[in-house]
C-alpha cells in the first residue's frame, strides 16, 4: 500500500489516478475544509478540542465528482472519540454543506498544511465499511473508470437505526471438519471427474478456481450447497450470487437442508429494506458466514471469505444498471484474487467470458464426461430435418410443425410440457395485412401491438390507442401479426389441445412451480418454472426471434436460454427447437456441447477484436461532450476509436437533443490504462464544471 499527499492509503496500481490539487477545487476544499477561528477553538470558551489519540480522520465523502475522488482529512473532536471508529458513517462539512461519508481510518497527523475541520457527528458507530470492502471498492472503481462513492452506494445498503439497535444474536456454532481433503463427502460432485478434488481443495483451505458446466437437472443447487458446507467446515466464509430471486430461493432451500437453520442468510430486495439490512448486519457481525443473494450481494462483507460462486453468469440480469456498472463476474474474481478464496462460475452453458478465464489459466474447466452427459441430457430435435420435410412439406415454415405437435401430444400423457416463447404479450408487433409495412404510432412512431384478439392496436411506447390506423403506404385498414407473444401462443395451444390446462409464466406473473399433472406451460425465457419430477417435453418456438437479434451475443444468449429451458426436461425427454438445424447454436444444443460452441465463439471474436478477446469502453452523450472527452483523454497508443454514431434519444429527453455513442477498443492488456485515461478525462471535465455528464461503460453488455 502507498500513501498519497494527504496520507490516504491507495490500492496498488491506482496511485497514478488524478488527485485533487492542494488548493480549493470546484468550490470544495482539498483534503480538509479550512476552518474559521471559532471552529479552530483558540481561546474560546466551550470550543471543540481534538482527540488526544489519533485525532485525524480520513473520510471518504459521498461525492461522485471524479476530480474529488479521494479521501479528505478531518479532526475528531474529543466528544466523538469513542464513536468515530474506522468504517463508521459520519457527517462532515464539505464546500459549505453537510454531507455523508465513511471514516476510512484514523491517523496521528495530517499532511495538509491548512487547518482541518471537525467531524460534525457520527451517524452510527457501526463499522459498516470493512477494510476489505473499502479496498475492493477502490479497485472496482479503477477497473470501471468510476468513483469510490458510486461503488460504495452499491456495496452498503441504507441504514436503519432501529435494526442496528436490536440485540446481536449469538452465532451458530460451526460443525467439525470432515477430515481434510481425503475425508470430504462429494455428494452430487461425484458426477464430475474433478468434483471430489475440487471439494477437497476447499476443505484443505486452498483456493481452487473452476468454470463449471453443470449437468441438466435440478441437482445444481445441491452441488452449490455442498461446496458451501465444505468451505464453512474448513473455517472460512462463502458467498453465492444468483441472477434472480427464484434461483436464490432454490439455493436458499438447498443450504437449509445442507447447513441447517441460522447459518446463512439470503440477501434480496423481496423482504424489504429493514429485513435486508438486518440480514446484512448479520453477515457484517459474523453471525452468518454464508450468503446467497442477487447482484448486490457481490459486495457482502463476509468475514474470512474462502469461496465465491456465480451462477449463470451470462444472464443479462447480472448487469448492474447504476454507475460504474460493475459485473458480478469481475467483482467476484477480484475478491477471490484479493482474499485468496476459491471461485466457481457455473451454469448449464458457458459464456465466452468464462471461456476466456479458462484459456488464460485463471480457472480450470469442471464438467462431466460425455458418457454421463448422454445419459441425463434430453433428446433434442430441430425443425426442418429431411425426414420431416418428406412427410410434412410445411414443417420448415409452420410455427407449430407436426413434429412439435406430436411430441407434445405424446408427452402430455405423462406430465407437463414446457413451451418457450421469446416474446411476452399477445401480439407485440403488427403490420399491414396487404403490403406487410410495420404498423407505427402516428404520434411517436413507436411500434403498434395488440393486447387481445378483440382489442384495438396500441402504441408500445406512448400507450396511445390507434383504433383508426391505416397503412400509410397502401391505405389498407386490416393488420396481421408480425410476432406472436406468449398469451396468443397459449390461446392457440388451448384450441389445439382441448381439455388440457394451459398456464402462462412471464413478466406479469411468474409461476414458482408446477405439479406433475398434465398441462401446457407457456413461458418467456427466464420465467420457466421447474416442474415436479421434470417436464416430459419442451417446445422452443420462434428461434429466429432470438437468433436474429442485432447483438454480438445473440447466438450465445440464445443457446443459454434454450439450454436453461431444456435442462428442466427429464432425461431423454423430447425437446423440439424451431430453428435451422445447420446453425452452430442449434448443433450445440443437439449435441449438448456448450463448451465447444463457446470456444469457437471466442476464437471468432479474437479474430475480429471483440470482447472478451479485447477490452472496450462505450461513451454515450451529446456529440460535443463526446468530442470534448476524447480530446482530454490520454488514450493508450493502441486504442482504436469507433464512431461516434447516433443512438436513439431516451424517452423523456428534451426534444431535438442529439445523442451519440463512441466505442474505444484496446487489447486486453491495455484495459487498465484505458480505464485510467477515461477517469482522468472525466476528472478534467468535472473540474471544469461541465454541464453534461458522459456515460462511460467499460465492457458494456451491448455493443450494437
Amino acid at each position: 500500500m502507498t500513501k498519497d499527499g494527504g496520507g490516504a492509503e491507495l490500492i496498488p496500481g491506482l496511485d497514478d489516478l488524478p488527485r485533487a490539487p492542494a488548493g480549493r477545487a470546484n468550490g470544495a476544499p482539498s483534503n480538509a475544509s479550512k476552518t474559521s477561528d471559532k471552529a479552530a477553538g483558540k481561546g474560546k470558551k466551550g470550543a471543540r478540542r481534538p482527540a488526544e489519540d489519533l485525532p485525524v480522520a480520513r473520510v471518504a465523502v459521498d461525492m461522485s465528482l471524479p476530480h474529488l475522488d479521494r479521501p479528505f482529512d478531518y479532526l475528531v473532536p474529543v466528544e466523538l472519540d469513542a464513536r468515530a471508529v474506522p468504517g463508521c458513517r459520519v457527517r462532515v462539512r464539505f464546500a459549505g454543506q453537510l454531507v455523508d461519508g465513511f471514516l476510512l481510518e484514523r491517523a496521528a497527523e495530517s499532511d495538509h498544511e491548512g487547518r482541518l475541520s471537525y467531524l460534525e457527528r457520527v451517524t452510527s458507530p457501526e463499522p459498516v465499511l470493512t477494510p476489505e470492502i473499502a479496498a475492493l471498492a477502490r479497485e472496482v472503481a479503477g477497473r470501471y473508470a468510476g468513483t469510490f462513492a458510486d461503488v460504495i452506494r452499491l456495496a452498503i445498503p441504507p441504514r436503519h437505526a432501529r435494526v442496528e439497535a436490536e440485540p446481536v444474536p449469538e452465532p451458530v456454532s460451526e460443525p467439525s471438519a470432515e477430515g481434510g481433503e481425503g475425508g470430504v463427502q462429494a455428494g452430487v460432485w461425484a458426477e464430475y471427474p474433478a468434483g471430489a478434488s475440487f471439494l477437497g481443495a476447499l476443505a484443505a483451505g486452498r483456493a481452487p478456481r473452476a468454470v463449471w458446466t453443470a449437468l441438466p437437472g435440478p441437482d445444481w443447487a445441491a452441488a452449490i450447497a455442498r461446496a458451501v458446507a465444505v468451505t464453512l467446515q474448513a473455517g472460512r466464509g462463502a458467498l453465492v450470487v444468483m441472477a434472480d430471486g427464484r434461483d436464490v430461493a432454490l439455493v436458499d432451500a438447498a443450504l437449509k437442508r445442507e447447513l441447517g437453520e441460522g447459518r446463512h442468510v439470503a440477501l434480496t430486495a423481496e423482504p424489504g429494506p429493514a429485513e435486508r439490512y438486518r440480514r446484512w448486519l448479520a453477515v457484517l457481525r459474523g453471525t452468518a458466514r454464508a450468503v446467497v443473494g442477487t447482484r448486490a450481494a457481490m459486495f457482502a462483507p463476509v468475514a474470512d471469505l474462502g469461496f465465491v460462486v456465480l451462477w449463470d453468469d451470462g444472464d443479462d440480469v447480472h448487469a448492474e444498471p447504476h454507475a460504474p456498472y460493475p459485473h458480478p463476474r469481475e467483482v467476484l474474481a477480484l475478491r477471490a484474487h484479493r482474499t485468496g478464496a476459491g471461485a466457481l462460475i457455473g451454469g448449464f452453458t458457458r459464456t465466452t467470458d468464462a471461456t476466456q478465464l479458462v484459456e488464460s489459466g485463471w480457472a480450470h474447466a469442471l464438467a462431466a464426461d460425455r458418457t454421463r452427459i448422454r445419459e441425463v441430457m434430453p433428446r433434442v430435435r430441430y425443425v426442418g430435418e429431411d425426414a420431416q420435410l418428406a412427410r410434412d412439406g410445411a414443417a420448415r415454415t409452420a410455427r407449430l410443425p407436426n413434429v412439435a405437435f406430436e411430441a407434445a401430444r405424446g408427452a402430455l400423457g405423462d406430465g407437463p410440457v414446457l413451451v418457450q416463447v421469446p416474446r411476452r404479450g399477445y401480439v407485440p408487433g403488427i403490420a399491414c395485412g396487404r403490403c406487410r409495412t410495420p404498423a407505427q404510432c402516428g404520434a411517436c412512431q413507436g411500434p403498434l401491438a395488440l393486447s387481445s384478439s378483440h382489442a384495438a392496436p396500441y402504441c408500445r411506447w406512448c400507450g396511445r390507442i390507434a383504433g383508426d390506423w391505416h397503412c400509410p403506404e397502401c391505405g389498407f385498414f386490416q393488420v396481421r401479426a408480425m410476432v406472436v407473444g406468449a398469451k396468443r401462443t397459449a390461446e392457440e395451444l388451448g384450441r389445439a389441445f382441448p381439455g388440457v390446462p394451459v398456464r402462462t409464466s412471464g413478466k406479469d406473473a411468474i409461476l414458482e412451480r408446477v405439479g406433475p399433472e398434465r398441462a401446457l406451460v407457456v413461458s418467456t425465457p427466464g420465467a420457466e418454472p421447474p416442474a415436479e419430477g421434470g417436464y416430459t417435453a419442451a417446445l422452443l418456438l420462434d428461434g429466429w426471434v432470438l437468433l436474429g437479434r442485432p447483438d454480438l451475443r445473440a447466438g450465445e444468449e440464445t443457446l443459454r436460454r434454450w439450454m436453461n429451458a431444456a435442462s428442466l426436461v427429464r432425461p431423454a425427454g423430447p425437446v423440439v427447437v424451431s430453428a435451422e438445424g445447420s446453425l452452430p447454436a442449434v448443433q450445440a444444443l443437439v449435441r449438448w456441447d456448450p463448451v465447444t460452441y463457446a470456444e469457437r465463439e471466442l476464437a471468432e471474436r479474437r479474430e475480429v477484436g471483440f470482447p472478451p478477446a479485447a477490452r472496450m469502453a462505450s461513451l454515450t452523450a451529446s456529440p460535443a461532450a463526446i468530442r470534448e472527452l476524447l480530446a482530454d483523454a490520454r488514450l493508450p497508443d493502441d486504442a482504436e476509436v469507433l464512431g461516434p454514431v447516433p443512438v436513439p434519444v431516451p424517452q423523456g429527453a428534451a426534444e431535438g437533443q442529439e445523442r451519440e455513442r463512441a466505442l474505444i477498443r484496446v487489447p486486453r492488456a491495455a484495459g487498465p490504462a484505458l480505464a485510467r485515461a477515461l477517469k482522468e478525462a472525466q476528472g478534467v471535465r468535472s473540474a471544469r464544471k461541465a454541464t453534461e455528464t458522459v456515460r462511460v461503460q467499460i465492457d458494456p453488455l451491448e455493443l450494437i
